[in-house]
């Protein structure tokens, strides 16, 4: 087994433990039948069994299935109390090498704690409500026969790490809204039920969605049906008291780093909240009641979306807890094994060092490894072109705003050739498109450096091309402050239904967009900010990544298009491609291995 710069001995260790006892999963012969509960083993067989999974319209594909498996082993089988009782049993070499020991021995990990690497845009929401329905179902039978088993509960707790995921997961699990109402036909839980359940189970599982989701704003208020299931963003939790809500992220003027916005080091805008404002006082009063909530109970699983927002390494060896973390801790104190905590990450890793020595230094937690490379290799992606036109590598531009002596800023030209660069291309793919599906609408996502830079981007596309208002649309983290609930909800509605329509052409964005942004049509991304940080690099990308052609009849297209970028040629089609314009390519190249580097672009230079 290659232990290559990126080795995750958990993941790698718990992977080659689950497939063995996963030999014959598809027929039913799996040793895993015999060492779990019999209502774990009725989820596996209708999850995996090949005669079921042939009589449906989707199934788990392979990276969501190792993750599944993977957690149902960690926690049920092998049922580990402590992240370090579970590196004994399937990584205990990893113990011996550098810090690990002593990481996994914190008290921050003596619970079962686990990561789940996934790629973006690969369905780490259908893992996550997976893994639910094997608790909560789990939990029902032991209740029925009067036992207790500390594997399972029936509370829940989803963190989400903004607005835009938070909004996701309430979709998710209560179906978008419908003229204020959400309906719950619309939700995952719903439209999926084929594949998550057993006929028989559906009515047992809705019924707990339906009577047990709590809004951020309802938990520990809101009375349910013996059990929970809240949805939070982790503002909620968190005990900074500068950091209250996504629409402070961004101050204006200067670029964001996202670890100062985590670990609550922003400064406040003038208007905004103050140390002393009653709005603070009264989101202090209601943090400490939901956190006194979730510490009373006797169990909990916390699954964390996007988790790396939680985890923040000052230096290696040296590990500042952010205020999320600090929650966490408190509400598990007095569980023991019965907290759960769940992580779902693309990038669960810190930068940690500089220049030469800059490298990543993976969450010890790790337990599933699907990166973006096999979920390019799978098809389950778009195939990543990174496009260096040869007019940007020749000139001397700035790729970053240009600013007075007042810090006013203007667009560099820089900018400006990578804007036209990158609106040349979605014209081509609107073109391209048009003839083989005039139904398809590609979108260009431009990320600004700050929200002081995103008005003028707006405008070079009004000037320039003659952009009408409704063909681009702008979407800071400061939006829903500055328009209100009401105003913010059509605007919300919108953006998530791009797909659907011609117009918007253009989005325009900050940080906002980072995540949870779960469109499909994203086809052209140009970042006009550094891409040095490369967590957030990869989170940029994620965001065109989900599959635009998924029709069976493009299939061969798409495969032929992997097989010419994996031996270095060209793609001959643009379906399924995401393009992004980069000045900063030899960088990128080596991120991303197994992408297509562009027309003029030679290996080595």
């Amino acid at each position: 087994m290659s232990k290559g710069a990126d080795f995750l001995p958990l993941a790698a260790g718990l992977t080659a433990k689950t497939q063995q006892l996963c030999l014959g999963l598809e027929d039913g012969s799996a040793d895993l039948y015999d060492l779990v509960t019999p209502t774990t083993a009725e989820l596996l067989r209708w999850w995996f069994l090949e005669d079921i999974c042939q009589t449906r319209r989707f199934n788990f594909h392979p990276g969501q299935r190792q993750a599944i498996l993977n957690a149902i082993v960690a926690h049920e089988v092998l049922a580990a109390p402590t992240l370090q009782a579970l590196y004994k049993q399937v990584a205990p070499e990893a113990l011996l090498e550098g810090k690990t020991l002593n990481e996994v021995a914190s008290a921050k990990h003596a619970h079962p704690k686990y990561c789940l690497k996934m790629a973006t845009g690969t369905g780490k929401t259908w893992v996550l409500q997976a893994l639910l329905v094997w608790q909560l179902l789990n939990a029902n039978a032991a209740r029925a026969s009067a036992a207790v088993d500390p594997r399972f509960t029936r509370n829940f707790l989803i963190v989400a790490p903004g607005l835009i995921v938070y909004d996701r997961l309430l979709d998710a699990f209560c179906g978008k809204l419908q003229g204020g109402v959400r309906d719950f036909s619309s939700s995952d839980v719903a439209r999926y039920a084929e594949l998550f359940l057993p006929e028989g189970l559906r009515e047992t599982v809705f019924g707990f969605v339906r009577g047990n989701v709590c809004a951020k704003e309802e938990i520990g208020l809101k009375t349910t049906g013996n059990g929970l299931l809240a949805i939070a963003n982790w503002h909620l939790l968190s005990e900074a008291d500068e950091v209250v809500d996504d629409a402070e992220f961004e101050a204006p003027g200067a670029p964001l780093a996202p670890q100062q916005v985590i670990a609550g080091l922003l400064p406040l805008r003038p208007g905004k909240s103050t140390g002393n404002s009653l709005d603070v006082l009264d989101r202090r009063y209601a943090r400490g009641g939901v956190l006194d909530y979730l510490a009373g109970l006797s169990d909990l699983v916390v699954f964390n979306d996007e988790a790396h927002h939680i985890h923040e390494v000052k230096k290696e060896g040296e590990t500042t807890e952010v205020e999320w973390q600090k929650s966490l801790s408190r509400i598990a104190e007095s569980k023991g094994r019965q907290f759960v905590q769940i992580d779902f990450s693309a990038t669960p890793y810190n930068d940690v060092g500089s220049g030469k020595n800059k490298r990543k230094v993976f969450f010890p937690h790790i337990i599933v490894d699907f990166d973006l490379k096999a979920a390019m290799s799978a098809g389950l992606v778009k195939s990543l072109v990174l496009d260096r036109r040869k007019e940007i590598g020749a000139l001397p531009l700035e790729f970053k705003a240009e600013r007075d002596e007042d810090g006013n800023p203007t667009l560099s030209e820089g900018q400006r050739v990578m804007l036209r660069a990158g609106f040349a291309k979605l014209k081509k793919l609107e073109t391209d498109f048009a003839t083989v599906d005039a139904s398809r609408h590609p979108k260009m996502l431009v990320v600004c450096e700050d929200t002081t830079v995103s008005p003028l981007v707006t405008r070079f596309f009004v000037d320039e091309f003659g952009l009408a208002d409704d063909e681009i649309m702008a979407v800071d983290s400061g939006k829903k402050a500055e328009l209100g609930e009401k105003d913010w909800a059509p605007l919300r509605e919108r953006l998530f239904d791009v797909d659907r329509h011609a117009r918007p052409r253009v989005i325009v964005s900050v940080l906002m967009l980072r995540e949870g942004f779960d469109v499909n049509n994203i086809c052209v991304i140009v970042p006009l900010r550094s891409s040095q940080a490369q967590i957030l690099l990869e989170q940029t990308i994620g965001r065109g990544l989900r599959l635009m052609w998924r029709d069976a009849e493009f299939d061969e297209i798409k495969r032929e298009n992997r097989e010419r970028i994996k031996t270095g040629l060209e793609p001959r089609s643009l379906i399924d491609a995401l393009h992004r314009r980069t000045p900063g390519f030899p960088v990128l190249l080596r991120r991303f291995d197994g992408c297509w580097p562009g027309r003029h672009h030679q290996r080595g230079n």
